[in-house]
């Protein structure tokens, strides 16, 4: 994924938001109630929790537009809800994410809800509500003509089916035959073992015990059950098959051949919602022109932060950015930014938790002492953005035989160092503009500056971050490098 880098930080930070994915299929209200188990109640043998704390997530299909809204995509959800207090907290959810429900159709059928209570950090209970009847003929042909309409609006399509009743047959195969008219990607993530309901689909992703239903192979049977697989893409009309196998990774299964994505999970805590997050990540990717292996890679890194929370939570776009972008990741390439893209990157890493260092200079002929002003501004924070004076900038401050070396070279070897995560030019003669749109938590000068004569010293301090002064390396400096070269030049003629 390394050798695509650039193309899907371009994506994560500005290309992503351009994209409008409609999701269809069966939308919940998930509730939490979290308290502390203390003791065993007389009355019964259960346990009592005190404490209790109650809070509501986006379940099931509005899950995975959650999670697309959480990318930066334009988030369009079609499904059924019903006219009750609990479509009334999942729209609020909803709205707040800025996801457009415009294909919800009302249903005479009550809204989905799946409520969990957690002693700690162990489920102990799950209340779910839902009618047992299937949705009326009427309201399934409303959805129909919604969800048909709104394929030519958007870029790619995702079937969040969990068998309640939202995308039977008619339904998908309408949706697919729609999609493919126009030529875009569709998902299917299904809880059935009719896969032929997905014909024609991009691709179906379902996990190993899914796969191991629609193909009678048992799950211990890997090998065997992917097998099994490869053979459900031809007989489907399947481009491939995206098979989530939990701690095993994510394998891709075409007709003759296979790609196997590693687990990407740090630390497991939950795995609700990671489907969710696979499919809404890789949708997102394909209709973003990434490659099927690249797309599959990323969603296997969004599948493993997410699984590290407690709940149905989604995946957030700075997350990913976070992940993505430790000094040891990137290029050179991927850390020379411009104004905006390094304004979006430091909010996502700020929003990761991330301390900003700000250092600026010319850094024209690169020596010791600037080595040694960036590695101690690393001592300050976790990651350093370097201004760097633009050609023009330089000229005005040093005179016109400056600078030496140009300012594309100079910023691509400055970003070549590793204490340095970000580079970015500037054509103004001080980098104030670029200080009040970053925020940095750290502004560092070096040399006989004091605080009250760092340019921008009032805008961080202001923000709530300090400034801080470091001593140079005595005798090293562009000047007396170019001085000690006339010199030997003279001594030559």
């Amino acid at each position: 994924m390394l050798t695509e880098l650039h193309s899907i930080l371009n994506l994560l930070e500005g290309g992503f938001s351009q994209l409008k994915v409609l999701v269809v299929g069966d939308i919940m209200l998930d509730r939490y109630i979290h308290g502390e188990v203390e003791r065993i109640s007389p009355e019964a043998p259960v346990p009592v929790i005190r404490h209790a704390q109650r809070y509501e997530r986006a379940g099931g299909a509005a899950n995975v537009a959650m999670n697309l809204a959480g990318l930066g995509c334009q988030a369009i959800l079609a499904g059924f809800w019903g006219t009750d207090t609990e479509q009334g907290e999942l729209k609020a959810l909803l709205d707040r994410a800025g996801v457009d429900t415009i294909g919800v159709v009302s249903s005479s059928l009550p809204t989905i809800s799946k409520t969990r209570i957690v002693g700690r950090m162990q489920q102990l209970l799950r209340l779910d509500i839902e009618s047992r009847d299937a949705v009326p003929a009427i309201e399934i042909k409303r959805l129909i003509e919604r969800t048909t309409s709104l394929v030519d609006k958007v870029h790619a399509v995702i079937l969040s089916d969990y068998a309640k009743g939202a995308l039977p047959r008619e339904v998908c195969q309408a949706i697919i035959q729609a999609a493919n008219l126009k030529g875009i990607p569709v998902l299917a993530d299904p809880k059935t073992p009719d896969l032929g309901k997905y014909s024609g689909a991009t691709s179906v992703c379902p996990n190993l015990s899914e796969l191991s239903l629609a193909t009678g192979i048992s799950t211990h049977q890997t090998d065997a059950l992917l097998d099994a697989g490869q053979s459900q893409v031809a007989k489907h009309g399947i481009q491939f098959l995206t098979v989530t196998m939990s701690e095993k990774g994510i394998s891709v299964l075409w007709p003759e051949q296979r790609y196997y994505s590693p687990a990407r999970a740090r630390e497991v805590f939950d795995v609700s919602g990671a489907g969710d997050t696979v499919i809404a990540t890789l949708t997102a990717s394909l209709a973003g022109g990434l490659e099927v292996e690249t797309a599959v890679e990323l969603a296997n890194l969004a599948a493993g932060i997410v699984v590290g929370k407690m709940g149905t939570v989604p995946i957030a776009q700075h997350e990913l950015i976070a992940a993505l972008t430790p000094s040891t990741n990137l290029t050179a390439g991927d850390k020379i930014l411009n104004f905006d893209r390094a304004v979006k990157r430091v909010a996502e890493w700020r929003a990761s938790g991330e301390k900003i260092v700000f250092t600026n200079g010319c850094f024209d002929l690169l020596h010791v002492g600037h080595i040694t002003l960036l590695e101690d501004c690393r001592q300050f924070g976790t990651k350093l953005v370097l201004g760097l004076n633009a050609d023009a900038s330089v000229c005005r401050l040093k005179g016109p035989t400056r600078p030496i070396v140009g300012e594309n070279e100079r910023a691509r070897v400055m970003a070549a160092l590793a204490s340095v995560d970000a580079v970015v030019l500037f054509e103004e003669d001080t980098p104030l503009e670029l200080i009040q749109a970053l925020r940095p938590d750290v502004l560092v000068k070096g040399g006989d500056y004091t605080i009250e004569t760092v340019i921008g010293h009032q805008e961080v301090i202001s923000a709530g971050g300090r400034v801080e002064i470091v001593p140079t390396v005595e005798g090293f400096s562009t000047t007396n490098i170019v001085r000690k070269l006339m010199a030997i030049q003279e001594k030559e003629n």
